[in-house]
C-alpha cells in the first residue's frame, strides 16, 4: 500500500470566545494514573462541505472557540504545585487548530471494503503523535486537525487522557459539532460538571519520576489494524450462544482468582457463586468480547495451557456510584476490570465460559466495589499500566455506546470513525458503534502481524464478521 503524504497548510491557537473565571480543578485517583498515556486521539470521517474549504476552516474556528468556553478546562495547561497535587489551571492558555491537505486520497481510497487493514494515512491526521499526557504542564491540553481530502473531510480531535475519558471526550466533540451546526444559534449539548466533590478526589499524591512518566509499552512494535463489523443480527446470535445453557460452574475458577495489583479480579461473587446483585443475563456486548477473547488467544498459539490470559475492560463509573455522579460529569470515571482464565480453559470450553466469567464482572463492579479500587490505589499510588506484558493480554477501550456518529457539523452523519496512533499496542482493542447502529458493532483490533493473519483465517470467528455500510 504506498504511503500517505499529508501537507500542514497552517497553525494556529484557539482560545475561548469567553475569559474563564473557572478555579483550578484537581486531578482525581481516576485522572492521574492516566499522566502516563498517550493523548486520545480519535476523529469522524466526513463527505465534503457544500461551502468552500476555506469557509469551513473559519467555521470550526468560531465554533471551536465557542466550544472551548463551555470547556475552559480544555484551553488550560496542567500545573504541580509544592506539596505534588496536579491541577488544571482554566487559564484560557488555548488549544492547537491544524489546517492540513491530502487531496490524493479519496474517501473510497481511505476506507474501501477492499482494504484489508485500517489505512495507514489516519496516523498521520491527528496532532500529538505519540505525546504522553503528564506533557500537558506545558503542551495544550487539546488539538483539532482539519485535513482535506479530494473528496471529503476528516476532523481529527486529539485531548489528554489526564483530563478526559471517553464520555468527557465525546461530550466535548459532540459540542464542537453542535456548535458548527448550529451557527448563530450556537446551539450546545448538556453543559459538563466539573464538581471535583467526588469519590475519586483524594488527599493522596501520586509519586512522579524526575524526568516524567513514560509509556508501559512499547510503541515502536510491530502491528497490524483493522476494523472488523458486527451486525446486529451476527452479535445477536453470539449472545443466543452465550445465553444458550448455564451448565458451567464458574465458583471453582472464580475462587482460585486474587488481586492481580490493581483492581479486583474476576468479579465479587457471594460463597454460592451467585452474582450479588441478580442480572442474570449476559449481553450481547459480553458476548461479543467473549467470542474476541477465545479467537485471539487461540491466534497466539499458546503451547501451555496453564499459561493465563487477562481481559481487561474499562467501565464507567459514574452510575455505578450510589448515589450516582452526574453523567456529564467532565474528567476520567472509570476504572480498569481485569478478568482471568487460564488458557487451556478459554480454548477447551464454550463461548459462554468466557461470557460468564466477563458478565459477572461487570455486574459486579458497583458503588462497594468502586470504592475498594480506589483505596487500593490511594495505598499505592501508581500509574495505569498499559501495555501487553505478558503476551496473552487484551485491552477493550472505548464503548459502542460513546455517540460518535451524532457528530454532524452541518452536513451530515461521519462515514467512519477512525483512530491515531496513540495507546496502540499487541491486544489492544476499541469498540465503536457501527454506523447503521441498531446494536452494530466495529472493533478496532490492534494485534501483532502474525496473530492478525491467524486471527482473519479463524473461521469461528470471521462467520460472524460482516462487510461494514457502504461509503
Amino acid at each position: 500500500m504506498p504511503s500517505s503524504s499529508t501537507t500542514i497548510v497552517s497553525k494556529c491557537v484557539i482560545h475561548p470566545d469567553q475569559k474563564s473565571d473557572m478555579k483550578p480543578l484537581k486531578l482525581s485517583v481516576s485522572d492521574l494514573p492516566m499522566l502516563s498515556c498517550h493523548y486520545i486521539q480519535k476523529g469522524v470521517l466526513l463527505t465534503a462541505p457544500p461551502s468552500s474549504f476555506d469557509d469551513l476552516i473559519l467555521s470550526l474556528k468560531h465554533s471551536l472557540s465557542v466550544a472551548l468556553s463551555h470547556f475552559p478546562a480544555l484551553a488550560g495547561r496542567l500545573n504541580t504545585d509544592s506539596d505534588g497535587y496536579v491541577h488544571i489551571m482554566c487559564n484560557d492558555a488555548g488549544v492547537d487548530f491544524i489546517h492540513a491537505k491530502a487531496k490524493h486520497l479519496t474517501l473510497n481510497a481511505v476506507v474501501s471494503p477492499s482494504l484489508v487493514d485500517v489505512h495507514p494515512c489516519f496516523k498521520e491526521f491527528f496532532a500529538y503523535d505519540m505525546t504522553i499526557s503528564y506533557s500537558g504542564h506545558h503542551n495544550p491540553l487539546a488539538a483539532v486537525q482539519v485535513t482535506e481530502l479530494a473528496d471529503g473531510v476528516f476532523v481529527g480531535c486529539t485531548v489528554n487522557h489526564a483530563v478526559t475519558d471517553g464520555t468527557s471526550f465525546w461530550h466535548f466533540f459532540n459540542t464542537f459539532a453542535a456548535v458548527t451546526k448550529g451557527g448563530a444559534a450556537k446551539k450546545v449539548l448538556r453543559a459538563p460538571d466539573f464538581g471535583r466533590d467526588t469519590v475519586f478526589n483524594s488527599a493522596v499524591v501520586l509519586p512522579v519520576p524526575a524526568r516524567g512518566p513514560a509509556v508501559t509499552f512499547a510503541a515502536d512494535e510491530p502491528l497490524r489494524e483493522r476494523v472488523f463489523h458486527f451486525s446486529r443480527e451476527a452479535i445477536q446470535k453470539l449472545k443466543q450462544r452465550a445465553n444458550a445453557n448455564d451448565t458451567h460452574q464458574l465458583t471453582e475458577v472464580m475462587g482460585k482468582q486474587a488481586n492481580d495489583g490493581w483492581k479486583v479480579v474476576n468479579g465479587n461473587v457471594n460463597g454460592n457463586g451467585k452474582i450479588v446483585n441478580g442480572r442474570n443475563e449476559i449481553s450481547s456486548f459480553q458476548s461479543l468480547s467473549a467470542q474476541l477473547w477465545r479467537a485471539v488467544t487461540r491466534a497466539r498459539k499458546f503451547v501451555d495451557p496453564s499459561k493465563t490470559s487477562t481481559f481487561r475492560m474499562a467501565v464507567n463509573c459514574r452510575h455505578r456510584l450510589e448515589p450516582k455522579m452526574d453523567a456529564f460529569y467532565f474528567g476520567n470515571a472509570i476504572q480498569s476490570i481485569p478478568t482471568v482464565a487460564t488458557v487451556g480453559d478459554i480454548l477447551s470450553r464454550d463461548l459462554r465460559f468466557c461470557a460468564e466469567l466477563l458478565h459477572r464482572n461487570v455486574v459486579a463492579h458497583n458503588d462497594a466495589t468502586v470504592h475498594r479500587g480506589i483505596e487500593d490505589w490511594e495505598k499505592a499510588p501508581r500509574l495505569f499500566p498499559l501495555g501487553n506484558f505478558d503476551g496473552a493480554m487484551i485491552t477493550m477501550g472505548s464503548s459502542p455506546r460513546f455517540p460518535m456518529y451524532d457528530n454532524d457539523f452541518g452536513w451530515g452523519r461521519p462515514l467512519a470513525i477512525r483512530s491515531g496512533k496513540a495507546n496502540k499496542f499487541d491486544g489492544k482493542i476499541s469498540a465503536f458503534p457501527g454506523r447503521e447502529g441498531n446494536g452494530s458493532v466495529d472493533l478496532e483490533v490492534v494485534l501483532a502481524p502474525e496473530t492478525m493473519a491467524d486471527l482473519v483465517n479463524d473461521m469461528e470467528f470471521m462467520q460472524y464478521v460482516t462487510p461494514g455500510p457502504a461509503v
